[in-house]
């Protein structure tokens, strides 16, 4: 079985294409402040999961990174950021 720090590295390489030059979207009859925070929550735990994997702190680099797709599933699905991923 694969070990953690490899099973990490690897959700760490396949969401990267994620966040790379991530755009958010207007959404009419949402406050501008209100989507700065769900790119700016997606941006920061996907950094903080870069973090924690470099000081060799997996579980939190993993659940950092989980935390971070959810704002970004949770930002499509409102239309925040286009489609991140086929459903």
């Amino acid at each position: 079985m694969e070990d953690l720090k490899s099973r990490v590295e690897k959700y760490l390489e396949k969401a990267k294409p994620l966040f790379v030059n991530l755009k958010r979207n207007d959404v009419e009859g949402v406050d501008e402040k209100i989507l700065e925070h769900f790119h700016d929550m997606a941006v920061s735990y996907h950094s903080d999961a870069l973090s924690f994997y470099e000081k060799g702190d997996y579980i939190n680099s993993l659940a950092a990174l989980e935390y971070a797709e959810g704002w970004l599933d949770a930002g499509a699905a409102l239309g925040v950021f286009d489609a991140v991923r086929e459903v």
